[in-house]
């Protein structure tokens, strides 16, 4: 339904602000932990936008931690100087689901900034890719996210390119159903509608990492044309 995307959007767009402000208010710092940065932005998202209530753990991941995809909890990092960072969150807003990632470069380290324009750049072909095809699976799709990196030089990091994303609490994304997500073995067409007969809505994600040099740069928000 249009009106669904329409609180999709908007809840995007209030994680994009959310975002700016964590950004202006250089809420990302060297000489603070993953947690402390992580326990920051809680208080901000609750003092802009009232919000206690997320639908997937918050991540905020520096340094080497920035290898490890979403399934993964490794230690509390200390964020260092000309460190990469990134975040994904997934902030509910009147009951409809954000799910925004970005990656955030301290200093100017060539390669890191690199790989935050990178998966930025990822992220626009990918979305380009996927709407000018009349039908596409989420195998297809992933496919053409880790074809991506080999092109620009990276790996790709996860498991998955995105997954769906709805009302709260939207589809249970059981991880054992792969058509819930864009991964290798989901070979439904991704526009067909749930099993309501209603039109899914798609996130995708941009993980890319040079695991010898220890980092890793997210991109995430919803899929929708650019």
């Amino acid at each position: 339904m249009q009106k669904d995307l329409e609180k999709l959007i908007d809840a995007e767009s209030k994680a994009a602000y959310l975002f700016k402000q964590i950004e202006l208010l250089n809420i990302i710092q060297p000489e603070k932990t993953e947690k402390d940065i992580n326990n920051s932005i809680y208080e901000l998202a609750f003092k802009l936008f009232g919000i206690k209530k997320y639908w997937h753990k918050r991540i905020v991941r520096a340094g080497k931690n920035t290898l490890h995809p979403y399934d993964e909890n490794p230690e509390n990092l200390m964020v260092k100087q000309n460190d990469i960072v990134f975040l994904d969150f997934g902030p509910i807003f009147e009951d409809w689901e954000a799910d925004y990632g970005r990656t955030f470069v301290l200093g100017n380290d060539p390669l890191k900034n690199k790989l935050k324009t990178d998966i930025e750049k990822a992220w626009k072909k990918a979305c380009s890719f996927y709407f000018k095809r009349e039908k596409i699976t989420g195998s297809e799709l992933y496919s053409y996210c880790c074809n991506l990196a080999i092109e620009m030089g990276w790996e790709f990091g996860g498991i998955i390119a995105g997954h769906l994303i709805g009302h709260f609490p939207h589809e249970k994304l059981e991880k054992e159903n792969k058509t819930n997500y864009i991964h290798t073995e989901n070979n439904i067409c991704m526009s067909n509608p749930d099993k309501k007969g209603n039109q899914r809505h798609w996130i995708l994600e941009i993980h890319f990492v040079d695991r010898k040099k220890e980092i890793g740069g997210f991109f995430e928000q919803l899929l929708i044309p650019q």
